[in-house]
């Protein structure tokens, strides 16, 4: 696969990070700066977004970006960490490709089916199909004025952590590629991974914020259940993105998991 744009650092054991909705592998610098003095840390511009913004923005696109860059570059017992988007990534890739690369998931503050239904309560947070399908429509009306929304939401507090903010966020989502945004948001929406939960056959380590306001504690509970290797860690004060709102917690967590 052409066109893979790969933030690395470091040496030791391979951390792969793959970052949320409308970021890009930037949003890592902070895990970077913590990690990579004792472990290998990549981080690629998943397929729409930063500079791989030509890339086809779906899911399928991204799993096999994944692979491309695990096998190009002969890493195995790699800990994958996926956020948000990123964990949807991380879902598909083990879907398509199996664990036999992998020594070890993070996933963090995601649920493998965002849309609420009868029967299913672990999405977003207040969103079944009917909201869902009016919040894409006025995405796509005027996506600059989403970004504000969007960012907020990132967080559990409304101006976010001081280092990276909701400012912060919100002026790198307004620089995304509408079209592509709304590519992988659609794919999102029509994702259902539930049914690859139980093939992790790698030790997982189910993450979430406390503080969210994106996703309940349910989904991670649900994933910690379901998954036959997995644990669950709940950041006490985050909110969407544990990595940024205690970048040191989350460092010192993600390391105890990867050396283990």
């Amino acid at each position: 696969m052409s066109g893979i744009f790969l933030r690395e650092a470091g040496a030791g054991s391979p951390i792969l990070f793959l970052h949320g909705w409308t970021m890009d592998g930037g949003i890592f610098k902070g895990q970077f700066d913590r990690l990579s003095g004792r472990f290998h840390c990549l981080a690629p511009d998943l397929p729409g977004h930063g500079r791989a913004a030509g890339m086809s923005a779906d899911l399928d696109t991204a799993a096999a970006m994944v692979d491309a860059i695990l096998t190009t570059r002969g890493l195995q017992a790699v800990t994958l960490v996926g956020w948000s988007m990123g964990a949807a990534v991380a879902w598909r890739y083990i879907a398509r490709f199996g664990c036999a690369r992998l020594a070890g998931l993070m996933t963090v503050d995601m649920s493998p089916k965002i849309v609420n239904e009868a029967g299913w309560t672990r999405g977003l947070i207040g969103q079944d199909a009917e909201s869902v399908a009016a919040a894409t429509a006025r995405m796509a009306a005027d996506w600059p004025g989403s970004a504000g929304a969007i960012a907020a939401g990132m967080f559990a507090t409304s101006a976010g952590p001081r280092e990276y903010g909701t400012a912060e966020a919100e002026a790198l989502i307004r620089r995304t590629c509408a079209p592509a945004m709304l590519s992988m948001w659609r794919a999102l929406v029509a994702m259902d991974e539930r049914a690859t939960i139980p093939a992790i056959t790698v030790p997982y380590l189910v993450a979430h914020g406390a503080r969210s306001r994106v996703y309940p504690a349910a989904a991670a509970e649900w994933l910690a259940r379901t998954a036959p290797l997995a644990t669950r860690h709940a950041f006490a004060h985050s909110g969407h993105s544990p990595h940024l709102e205690e970048p040191d917690a989350f460092a010192k967590r993600l390391a105890r998991f990867a050396g283990r």
